[in-house]
């Protein structure tokens, strides 16, 4: 899967924290994750995908329970080797379709949407391509399904919406009985 390091080199890292995850993707080589989860912006980086960067607008009001700080899709901005992409993330309810990230670029669509506890699939236009994995930290497992013919752009595409607001949700019927299990004394 993949190496990680804590970058911490830079002026400020007390205060930005900034989680590098270097991953070795088995169909695009070595890809960089670069989360700054205080000023909001992930960068994905490699020698095979092209160079995505997303950034939370500076100001945004800031959500802890989110890597890039929002899912305000109007407070972020998208690049894919510094031409305009549009991130279209989800509120992030109560169902699991509620945490997808939508991006449109250069007339396509990709979406990453939880399928499980932990993980997500990422379409293509509608077509299932493979499957992510990250639970904020930057660090972003993916793996390519069989068959799909993945290009460049759907792993640049995958890695950073991962990076950037995480890829599990629970299903619907879990936080129902949590809040149960919560008024029930003992």
């Amino acid at each position: 899967m993949g190496q990680d390091t804590d970058t911490h080199d830079i002026e400020g890292a007390e205060e930005r924290p900034v989680r590098e995850s270097v991953v070795e993707d088995g169909r695009f080589g070595t890809v960089t994750v670069r989360l700054d989860t205080a000023l909001g912006g992930v960068t994905v980086e490699g020698g095979a995908v092209p160079r995505v960067e997303l950034h939370r607008a500076e100001g945004a009001g800031i959500d802890a329970h989110v890597p890039v700080g929002t899912r305000d899709g109007s407070r972020l901005t998208l690049t894919v080797d510094g031409q305009e992409a549009v991130p279209v993330p989800s509120k992030g309810r109560l169902t699991r379709r509620s945490f997808a990230v939508d991006v449109r670029y250069a007339g396509r669509a990709w979406r990453l949407v939880p399928d499980s506890v932990a993980g997500s699939r990422l379409l293509r236009d509608g077509e299932h391509v493979g499957d992510f994995c990250s639970q904020g930290d930057g660090r972003v497992p993916a793996e390519w399904r069989e068959g799909a013919e993945p290009e460049a752009l759907d792993a640049a595409l995958g890695y950073a919406p991962a990076a950037a607001f995480g890829t599990s949700a629970q299903p619907m019927w879990m936080p129902v009985v949590d809040a149960v299990g919560d008024t029930v004394p003992g």
